[in-house]
């Protein structure tokens, strides 16, 4: 048999949001593709159209690369917390991208959206049951 050691809750958090962060790069990048988006890229006119909405996206999207380090690094209880609070705001996000994409060109976007929306979902669920510490007596 080989061995399967058991995987610390911060190592399982830290592996999700890396999973989860290549998907939305992936997504961004395979979006390039699409037909006239590079286009509208260099024309300015694109849905990032102005500093304030590529600053606001680029907060978004940073959250998902920080809580790496942040699952490994913060003590127990404020880890939960933030786990918790952005598995949940990030399950929301992806889940409005999915339904709302109706283009062809991006069914990409949408099965990507469907599994963001289940990695992060399991950031909820594994933060949700973060494992007690046991006291002996």
């Amino acid at each position: 048999m080989l061995e399967n050691p058991k995987v610390n809750i911060k190592v399982k958090l830290a592996s999700l949001w890396v999973s989860v962060t290549l998907c939305y790069l992936y997504g961004d990048y395979f979006e390039l593709y699409t037909p006239e988006k590079v286009s509208s890229l260099i024309s300015g006119e694109n849905i990032m159209d102005n500093p304030i909405k590529l600053l606001i996206a680029s907060i978004i999207l940073s959250i998902s690369s920080v809580m790496v380090a942040l699952s490994v690094f913060l003590k127990p209880k404020i880890n939960r917390i933030l786990n918790i609070l952005f598995g949940i705001l990030f399950t929301i996000m992806m889940v409005f991208i999915g339904i709302s994409t109706t283009n062809e060109w991006y069914t990409f976007y949408v099965y990507l959206a469907f599994l963001e929306s289940i990695i992060t979902a399991f950031i909820v669920y594994y933060a949700w049951k973060w494992p007690k510490e046991e006291i002996s007596v």
